[in-house]
């Protein structure tokens, strides 16, 4: 279905891409069953989805959104639920700037939007994805002069703009959200430039959406300073609270300027990894950082963060209504959402079966059957290490799977630097439903996939977000990969089976006929390796 536009028009509009599939609205979507989930397939893994013809219609979607502020044209690529940013372009058009003091796009905003646009139509018929699916936001929405500007964007470009209400807003950027994290729970605030959208979402739903006037071009235009600001955005926030809970909630940041305060608090905090998808902050770090933005040099910060000028000038007040957010609305913890509307938007089209699966598991999939030399034998090794985790939770499952999945991914890189390779890919990749811990897991258990020791390499500032126990992990996981995969290459299970016994600190490895031939010098040496991680006693026997 098309996003609903403020007109009232339904009419069948442009389809995105190869194809469009016609799904409910996201307050009542269809949630897979238990039953249709087994329906895939079996086991951890389940039947590879991206081969059903639904989920190969989404292999490349275009979609552009016409913001306040940006006008961006997204291409994503594959059908996981993971998808790849295969074109990705935006232009700092300002189409908001002035429409709360002038009631009328930015005359400026108008040619470089426009200009953008007609750039983008041409782009797509180049990739072969033509039309595109365009939708419009507040500026276009709220200013006189935005029907207008509609039908010159149709005269000139040949795309139909989709103008959307706040509620429809809200309610794509908040699925752009769930499809980052499919077991969201809490409140999205997705800032533009003219205005900020809230939604509560949990469940796999999005609930109770709103849109109010907080965009920091609307901020320009109330008199009397900071102050006054402030008790005009707490105003607007008072009555929200109780009516969508947001007291201990977790609130996802979507949003150019809300990134860009994220960046900074990484630069105040030095931290290591500057993803800023899933990264976290606490209420009290959010509202220092505010201040620290404040305190120094913008020119400065913009060179140290690569921020352009016309997002630095939204960024002051972005943070005003931060602090008030964290003030009035007392959530718990703010997460970073790099995915919003756009992503809601492809999420849109996503068959009900593809919204259930785990992103990061979907993306490792692609990976391992795009990349690996012997795509299929992620799901075989994993089966064959799984003993050495009895009882893990399913969080870190999940990890060991697309450890399983990508261990071979990166087997084109130079062997002396593939463990340096495996490592940046975990922890730099576009990849949904993995926290800032989570990539660094990743990454090590990969990189001790191909290295015995951690120590001496340029990562090492990383590894502080993991814990003692969660560095051991990793490594156990790492060498136990490094062995399963070259103790027997096709079907390790008919070669042998490991048997762990914590408590005895013992681990045996029970040898079929066929495991006695292919266990060699080098598969003895890997797997003492792996004993040694455990600190167990090695064993070999017949199976």
């Amino acid at each position: 279905m098309q996003p609903r536009a403020v007109d009232g028009a339904r009419a069948a509009g442009p389809q995105c891409g190869a194809a469009r599939l016609a799904l409910g609205d996201g307050m009542n979507d269809e949630r897979a069953t238990d039953a249709g989930r087994a329906a895939d397939g079996d086991g951890p893994f389940g039947r590879t989805i991206f081969e059903d013809p639904s989920a190969r219609a989404l292999s490349r979607v275009g979609v552009v959104d016409v913001g306040s502020n940006s006008v961006r044209m997204v291409v994503f690529d594959g059908a996981a639920r993971s998808p790849a940013y295969f074109y990705n372009e935006k232009v700092m058009a300002g189409l908001g700037k002035g429409l709360a003091e002038t009631g009328r796009l930015n005359p400026e905003g108008r040619v470089r939007a426009l200009a953008a646009l007609r750039r983008f139509a041409l782009l797509a018929e180049g990739l072969g994805i033509a039309p595109l699916t365009a939708v419009a936001t507040a500026a276009v929405r709220e200013a006189a002069d935005g029907p207008d500007f509609r039908d010159e964007v149709l005269r000139e470009t040949g795309l139909r703009l989709w103008v959307i209400d706040g509620a429809e807003e809200a309610r794509l950027s908040a699925q752009g959200v769930l499809l980052g994290w499919p077991g969201a729970e809490g409140i999205v605030c997705d800032i533009g430039g003219s205005s900020m959208e809230l939604a509560r979402i949990g469940g796999g739903r999005v609930g109770m959406r709103t849109t109010t006037p907080l965009g920091p071009f609307r901020l320009m235009q109330v008199p009397g300073g900071p102050e006054a600001r402030r008790k005009h955005i707490a105003g607007i926030l008072k009555p929200l609270r109780d009516r969508l809970q947001t007291r201990g909630a977790r609130i996802y940041l979507v949003g150019g300027s809300w990134r860009v305060i994220a960046r900074m608090d990484m630069e105040r905090r030095a931290y290591p990894l500057t993803v800023l998808h899933e990264y976290r902050m606490t209420p009290d770090q959010a509202v220092e950082t505010v201040d620290w933005i404040a305190r120094n040099d913008a020119a400065a910060l913009r060179a140290r963060t690569g921020t352009s000028a016309e997002r630095m000038e939204l960024v002051p007040f972005a943070g005003e209504v931060l602090c008030e957010l964290v003030r009035v609305l007392k959530p718990a913890e703010i997460d970073v959402s790099a995915y919003g509307i756009r992503e809601g938007l492809l999420y849109e089209q996503m068959p009900p079966r593809l919204r259930a699966r785990d992103p990061l598991i979907e993306a490792a999939r692609i990976a391992e059957a795009t990349q690996a030399r012997m795509p299929g034998f992620g799901k075989k090794l994993f089966n064959f290490l799984l003993p050495l985790f009895p009882g893990a939770p399913e969080s870190r499952l999940r990890l060991i799977k697309a450890a399983c999945l990508l261990h071979d991914t990166s087997w084109r890189a130079h062997p002396d630097y593939r463990a340096e390779v495996c490592f940046d890919n975990a922890t730099r990749a576009n990849l949904g439903g993995l926290d800032h811990p989570g990539r660094v897991f990743l990454g090590l258990a990969l990189m001790h996939r191909y290295r015995n020791s951690r120590g001496g390499t340029r990562f090492e500032a990383l590894f502080r977000l993991l814990t003692e126990d969660q560095l051991r992990e990793a490594e156990v996981l790492g060498k136990a990969m490094r062995f399963g995969a070259m103790f027997s290459v096709g079907e390790p299970e008919e070669a042998g089976s490991l048997h762990w016994q914590p408590k005895r600190a013992l681990l045996t490895l029970a040898l079929t006929s066929r495991g006695r031939a292919l266990y060699g010098e080098v598969a003895a040496a890997r797997f003492e390796a792996l004993a040694a991680a455990l600190k167990a006693q090695a064993a070999v026997t017949d199976a």
